[in-house]
């Protein structure tokens, strides 16, 4: 599936959710950004409303926990847990994603050295 909502014409305004993981589940949902394919397409016509309605809804679904590798050391951790509220444990370092030409995730071991913060 190809994302629909990122062209040059999309309003400007909330981001779009989508994270480049774009393939429909048995509902037509995007396994990636959670959406359903009438909020995909909808995206890029709807008002700010609309787009704070979506994101609402996403951020109260559980986030889904995945085991990575990092793409620096090649070890395995847990995404989408361990954070002080609940979430992902990255969710709880400074706000400086994403790290340029890191790929996906690193560990948090190294997402800590990168960012200069202390364990």
């Amino acid at each position: 599936m190809t994302s629909l909502d990122d062209t040059p014409a999309a309003s400007p305004g909330l981001p779009s959710p989508c994270i480049r993981r774009c393939q429909l589940d048995a509902n037509q949902t995007c396994t990636g950004c959670r959406r359903t394919i009438d909020e995909i397409i909808a995206w890029s016509t709807a008002g700010e409303a609309e787009k704070a309605a979506v994101w609402q809804r996403l951020l109260a679904l559980p986030m889904h926990c995945t085991i990575k590798t990092c793409q620096r050391c090649q070890s395995a951790f847990s995404c989408g847990s361990g954070g002080l509220q609940g979430g992902c444990w990255c969710a709880d370092l400074p706000m400086a994603m994403p790290i340029p030409a890191r790929g996906d995730c690193l560990c948090p071991v190294c997402l800590r050295e990168v960012l200069g913060v202390q364990p």
